[in-house]
């Protein structure tokens, strides 16, 4: 078809990985030099949007799956960095970088490692768009049983992500550290927002894989259209192991526990309420451990043990019941929030 561009390859994957390589080191730039946190995310977000863009106007196809898919990234990435954006401004810095901005190369390695992730999360959209996939071969018609999941899929997915996003943002501009945010979607998930998150990558790429799985697309095209799953699963693998619930659940559970910020109520909230897949927590609750550590994705790395992590706490608890046993003053206990010590918290 007239007006298709190829670029070096017919899949689009070597053009989009220079553009991102590119956009990320533009914002690296101004990142390192003012010791700038308010574009990180910003510039992660947006580089999706600009690869989807990219390749839908490059190759010289508008298919109605295409333009679907496409628009879903785009709206996704919008919205996920105008948000954090909002959120940064709010804030004022990312804690995330406070060993970070002022060292090149450990600065640089975030930065190398959002670029992988934009241009392989991207991967289900950009070979849908290429080449070899439009070109070469009839498309299905928009609306089979797999795309109309993926649509409902999308909306599920936006919809919890966005909404838990509000609501964690809300309840912690008006609740202290202390207070325990188990309102909305996270009465029934730790992390309503991470499931949509996964949800909307799997669902762009079962639109995008659907001219391979219905039989119109073959031959390499075919391969490389299922082998875009590396992104949804890339993305899965980041927010479960990597950046995501590592960095939130055993630090987070350690924090509460060494500060006294309502620590019980935390570990109550702990107990009944699925870390992941939303799940009713009067149910939840009573469930054998070991369901909890497999199926429903609890996984040992996640769970904070007093006994084995905590670096001091029972140490201070104990100090503290010795001045109280001598004072004799049996009424002085510990309330629900209320720091272990006067100071250090």
């Amino acid at each position: 078809m007239a007006g298709t561009v190829y670029v070096l390859d017919n899949y689009y994957l070597a053009i989009t990985l220079l553009i991102t390589v590119a956009y990320q080191l533009f914002f690296f730039s101004i990142a390192f030099s003012f010791k700038f946190d308010k574009l990180t995310d910003f510039a992660g977000g947006t580089n999706f949007a600009v690869l989807a863009v990219v390749t839908i106007a490059f190759s010289g196809h508008h298919h109605a799956r295409q333009v679907v898919a496409s628009l879903f990234l785009i709206a996704w990435a919008l919205r996920l960095s105008g948000f954090l954006l909002f959120r940064i401004l709010k804030t004022g810095k990312d804690d995330r970088f406070d060993d970070k901005r002022d060292k090149f190369f450990p600065f640089l390695g975030f930065w190398l490692f959002q670029m992988l992730w934009v241009w392989t999360v991207s991967l289900p959209v950009t070979v849908l768009n290429s080449p070899n996939v439009q070109q070469r071969y009839a498309q299905p018609p928009f609306g089979t049983g797999r795309d109309v999941a993926g649509v409902v899929l999308y909306a599920i997915g936006l919809v919890m992500e966005t909404v838990s996003d509000a609501q964690k943002f809300a309840f912690r501009q008006a609740n202290d550290k202390s207070a325990v945010c188990d309102k909305g979607f996270f009465y029934f998930s730790r992390h309503p927002n991470y499931f949509g998150e996964i949800i909307i990558q799997f669902s762009i790429y079962m639109i995008a894989v659907s001219p391979a799985a219905d039989g119109y697309v073959g031959g390499q095209a075919f391969k490389a259209l299922y082998a875009t799953i590396v992104g949804p699963f890339l993305l899965t693998i980041l927010l479960m192991f990597v950046s995501g619930l590592p960095l939130s659940e055993r630090p987070g559970a350690k924090k509460r526990y060494e500060k006294g910020l309502n620590w019980e109520g935390y570990q109550r909230y702990l107990n009944r309420t699925s870390i992941l897949i939303p799940f009713p927590p009067q149910i939840y609750e009573h469930l054998p451990t070991i369901l909890k550590r497999t199926l429903l994705l609890e996984f040992p790395m996640y769970v904070f043990d007093p006994a084995k992590h905590s670096e001091g706490a029972p140490g201070v608890r104990s100090a503290e019941e010795g001045q109280n046993s001598q004072s004799g003053d049996a009424n002085h206990s510990r309330q629900s929030g209320e720091p272990l010590t006067e100071s250090g918290s």
